[in-house]
């Protein structure tokens, strides 16, 4: 069991928690899972899935890409947690959902 395909995600930074959109390998194309799992369960996984390297651009360029000081998310690093974290928990893997 692995995950074929990561559809969406999204950080909620207000309540510290990525909210991912799957389909596993054993899934049809008509079947997607979801869930929202807790920044800290990343950390105690040893993963850092978080990217804050926005800080780059010029000071002036501020009020133009306020957006990009989101902090944003590593997708690779979240795939290989999200990989580990349903397989040492199964039970916490979401039920499937038609689209």
């Amino acid at each position: 069991m692995e995950i074929q395909e990561l559809i969406f995600f999204y950080l909620h930074e207000s309540i510290n928690t990525v909210e991912v959109h799957f389909r596993l390998n054993i899934d049809s194309e008509e079947e997607i899972r979801t869930d929202f799992i807790s920044l800290n369960e990343a950390s105690d996984f040893g993963y850092e899935i978080i990217m804050e390297d926005y800080n780059s651009q010029d000071e002036d360029d501020e009020d133009e890409f306020y957006w990009l000081e989101s902090p944003s998310i590593d997708e690779d690093n979240l795939l290989i947690f999200l990989n580990e974290y349903y397989v040492i928990n199964t039970d916490k893997l979401p039920k499937l959902k038609f689209n």
